[in-house]
């Protein structure tokens, strides 16, 4: 397959792949571009709206990719390797969540790959908390990452891995609450759901109907319910 290259964020939408949900084994991808969305700053480390970057820093331990800056034209943090053959980029944008959108792009137009090669890997309060749902398209949910991906991207037909951390309490303000970190009561079960995402994205990689089943059947325990 010939690739094009991606026009650029602020002139032109990228142009969309017309089949982004596409089963893995019937693509003839290069390359396949994994982002975490996250707010950069360390003062948002382990919070709801990080965990995204979990993912990302998991899946960087266990395929020994280091995280560093990547290249000039690229804004974000990147990690570079093969797994099973196929090239992957792990990548953590330098803007914040609300502006993920043009650094998503830049990645895409660096290494010369589709939208149907990108997963992004995002928190979501509309899903339970410790559940997982893997998609091929959708709307943002009021996700203000997602919106920005999609804004630059010119399309929202892109896979996106949604990690659940629940509703806010009470009448609490989901800006604020996906902020706030994990409770202690939380941690070990979102240790978990981090591990079991990245078991999602190895799963994706080669087997995307495989990898939406898996994430779909994810259970957490009924202490956490």
């Amino acid at each position: 397959m010939t690739r094009k290259l991606l026009a650029s964020p602020v002139t032109t939408p990228v142009r969309p792949n017309p089949k982004p949900a596409a089963n893995k084994q019937d693509q003839s991808a290069a390359m396949q571009v994994i982002v975490g969305l996250h707010n950069p700053d360390a003062a948002y480390a382990g919070t709801r709206h990080n965990v995204g970057a979990e993912v990302i820093d998991e899946l960087a331990r266990r395929w020994d990719f280091p995280i560093k800056r990547g290249p000039m034209r690229v804004r974000a943090m990147v990690g570079r390797g093969s797994v099973g053959g196929e090239s992957v980029i792990l990548a953590l944008p330098n803007a914040s969540m609300n502006l993920s959108g043009p650094p998503v792009v830049s990645l895409l137009k660096y290494f010369k790959a589709e939208i149907g090669d990108l997963l992004v890997c995002h928190d979501d309060i509309d899903l339970p908390f410790a559940k997982l749902r893997l998609a091929g398209a959708g709307g943002a949910g009021g996700h203000n990452g997602v919106k920005s991906v999609a804004a630059a991207l010119g399309t929202n037909q892109f896979w996106r891995l949604k990690i659940g951390v629940g509703r806010p309490p009470g009448r609490m303000d989901p800006a604020t609450y996906v902020l706030k970190p994990f409770a202690k009561a939380e941690r070990a079960e979102i240790d978990l759901l981090v591990h079991d995402a990245a078991d999602v994205v190895e799963r994706f990689l080669t087997d995307q109907p495989g990898a939406i089943q898996m994430a779909g059947v994810r259970r957490p325990p009924d202490s956490v319910l």
